[in-house]
């Protein structure tokens, strides 16, 4: 894959995210949704504490997120 065509940001995270975690990305966005909670760093808490979850790997599944809710 050439530079241009690699995958940047958050996403380039899913792949690990999924692999380490057993579950797709939509999966844990639609279970922080489904939390209420509304502030990004209290999502990248939540996914931490209650799924020990890393906080680069938390991080990444909120930004995208909550880029597809501000869309």
């Amino acid at each position: 894959m050439s530079d241009d065509n690699k995958v940047k940001g958050p996403a380039s995270y899913f792949p690990s995210i999924e692999r380490k975690y057993g579950r797709p990305v939509s999966e844990w966005q639609e279970l922080v949704a489904a939390t209420g909670i509304t502030k990004h760093m209290e999502m990248v808490a939540w996914l931490k504490d209650t799924h020990n979850m890393g906080h680069g790997h938390a991080n990444a599944i909120v930004a995208d997120l909550r880029a597809k809710q501000a869309a």
